[in-house]
């Protein structure tokens, strides 16, 4: 018999050493290193020689890039407008899509209603490596799932997975999740770097193979960033993460990696008891609840993929009793808002050197467009002279250094779609004005500098 051998892998990227070793040399992550203890392979069973088809790549020629075959690839619906959103139209035949998010944020709820809605129509397979039958069903019966053509399996190990939908063949392949998955050609726990690697390669490949349309499940790290070697995302051809507070029933999916569509594209849900209920108009939703007549509150349209959404930008300043005063920031990049900042005090002479300030997007939306700095400096404004802004008031408009207002990108879209909820005063560069036409009923107000936009609002 042979001897085991003990060698320490690195759970970030799969670097493998003879010791253990405090910082790993290739991704240079600390206390990253785990033991594992490896044996000669087995010989192979009669499964993994089912599987091991799935573990060669096919053969092919080479040809000239102008004699390949020229083809839309075909989508189908999911059922859930907002996921197919995300994924560019729809689920392309042989695609293999990796879900990403926080534990308990929604993704298997996600999963098993749109694979009910599927299952009406194709042949869906969810297996799952975490919950035993009796309990997917129990949630599906909670939030409504058909379950007569719905079909689950309870089962981490991977060649008898590919084994089974071989018998099968499935048109769609829920993994839930890869973490838990287990495969022959490693000796190492499960969740571990190379156990993730083979398992995720395995089912893959076998997408590829038989047109199988796949979704896999992944563990994110206390990062937010997908757990495993970041080989898994190079694998698969779409990266989705779900990102919101637990506490707070709005969901958002956006797309990391998509090679059949967009990656600015977003996905607006609202958790509720029967599940994940997408939200067709989050603009009108997050604006629901917004306080009318208050200080340091302004409406900025911003531009997710190809869908504009009004958001409430909130701004609050205070007299600071530290030496220090403090910037605390949610949904944007607090350097972003230091710089405007000293942009204001610099060029607008607006003294906040003892002011405390905070800013919140409402509604746990993640801001990184520039076109909200004008936003920023106008709600902070709007808090630190105490007058509140019209509530008909939408502003838009990249400030620079010098204070000047620079023009924004896709105003017409943005413009429209501030009309279309009822905003009639809009605050924007003048150099957007030369391609939007007069609109009745609207006031379009174009601004060169930010001390023409604070004079504007004060008026």
């Amino acid at each position: 018999m042979a001897k085991e051998k003990t060698v320490y892998v690195c759970q970030s990227c799969g670097y493998e050493a003879a010791r253990w070793l405090g910082c790993c040399p290739d991704c240079g992550e600390w206390n990253t290193f785990e033991e594992h203890r490896s044996t000669p392979a087995p010989a192979p069973s009669k499964t993994a020689e089912k599987a091991a088809k799935y573990q060669t790549a096919r053969k092919s020629e080479i040809v000239a890039l102008s004699q390949v075959e020229d083809r839309q690839e075909p989508r189908s619906s999911t059922g859930n407008e907002e996921l197919d959103r995300v994924l560019g139209g729809g689920l392309v035949t042989g695609s293999a899509i990796l879900l990403g998010g926080d534990p308990g944020i929604g993704k298997s709820t996600l999963l098993l209603q749109v694979a009910g809605s599927l299952s009406q129509r194709c042949r869906v397979l969810y297996v799952s490596g975490e919950e035993s039958a009796r309990q997917i069903k129990m949630r599906a019966s909670r939030i409504g799932v058909p379950q007569d053509k719905l079909y689950v399996l309870a089962e981490n190990d991977v060649e008898s997975i590919l084994e089974k939908c071989e018998g099968m063949q499935p048109d769609v392949l829920i993994i839930d999740s890869i973490q838990t998955m287990v495969s022959e050609d490693s000796a190492s726990a499960p969740g571990s770097v190379s156990q993730v690697r083979q398992s995720a390669g395995a089912i893959v490949r076998y997408a590829k193979e038989t047109g199988t349309s796949t979704f896999i499940v992944g563990h994110v790290t206390k990062e937010g960033s997908l757990a495993g070697p970041r080989i898994l995302e190079h694998m698969v051809d779409a990266v989705l993460y779900f990102e919101g507070d637990r506490q707070h029933e709005y969901r958002l999916l956006r797309a990391v990696k998509n090679r059949f569509g967009s990656v600015n594209e977003l996905g607006v849900f609202e958790m509720r008891s029967e599940g994940m209920i997408p939200v067709p108009n989050p603009s009108e939703t997050l604006l629901s609840q917004r306080t009318r007549g208050a200080g340091g509150s302004v409406v900025f349209c911003t531009l997710q993929g190809s869908r504009p959404i009004l958001c409430d930008l909130q701004a609050l300043a205070a007299k600071s009793f530290y030496s220090v005063p403090k910037r605390t920031v949610g949904g944007m990049d607090s350097s972003r808002v230091a710089l405007l900042l000293a942009v204001m005090e610099k060029r607008a002479g607006k003294k906040l050197f003892d002011q405390d300030v905070y800013i919140n997007v409402a509604g746990g939306l993640a801001l990184s467009d520039p076109a909200a700095d004008l936003a920023v400096c106008v709600a902070v404004a709007s808090s630190l002279m105490g007058f509140a802004l019209s509530p008909s008031l939408s502003v838009m408009g990249e400030v620079g250094l010098c204070g000047e207002v620079r023009p924004v990108s896709q105003a017409e879209r943005r413009v429209a779609e501030c009309v279309r909820l009822g905003f009639t005063e809009i605050l924007l560069p003048k150099q957007n004005m030369k391609s939007i036409k007069p609109i009745e009923g609207v006031r379009l107000t174009g601004v060169d500098t930010l001390m023409q936009a604070l004079a504007v609002v004060t008026d």
